[in-house]
């Protein structure tokens, strides 16, 4: 069954899914970001986290994820692929999009803002949709917001 990854690193704790391409829930997990032991460590957390998933995938669907999607805190150069800095996780300039690409054998790899990218969701898939106009709001280790006007994010 073709699926793709979704990840949501957040400041202490890190959500995932395996999503089929009806949008089908296939598979759900959680882990912690582990911040505490540096940014290094986040790093590694985050690339083994997604190769765990692509490999669950390929086990119980008889082929890995054909994407992956991940969301992080902080600023985020989505177009380069680089989370540019997150004062909560200790990192500047990781190329993750480059790093999770590499490690789950060259699929493509979407990274985005965690708020952006929920605010996104939300507007499409969730309590937004259809609005016109939405603000998203979510409470975690931080707090930011996302405006939903006419079909896109600001």
């Amino acid at each position: 069954m073709r699926h793709v990854i979704a990840l949501d690193v957040g400041g202490t704790g890190m959500k995932a899914a395996l999503v089929g391409e009806d949008g089908t829930l296939l598979h759900e997990a959680r882990r912690a970001t582990g911040r505490e032991r540096g940014a290094e460590a986040v790093v590694d957390g985050i690339l083994d986290f997604a190769a765990e998933l692509y490999a669950h995938g390929a086990e119980r669907f008889g082929a890995g994820a054909v994407a992956a999607g991940v969301a992080v805190p902080g600023i985020v150069d989505a177009d380069q692929g680089i989370a540019v800095y997150a004062a909560n996780l200790g990192w500047r300039d990781v190329p993750l999009r480059a790093l999770l690409g590499e490690r789950l054998g060259g699929i493509p790899v979407a990274l985005g803002h965690d708020v952006r990218t929920g605010g996104l969701a939300e507007g499409r898939i969730g309590a937004g949709r259809g609005a016109d106009r939405f603000l998203f709001v979510p409470l975690g280790t931080g707090i930011a917001g996302a405006i939903g006007i006419a079909g896109t994010i600001e």
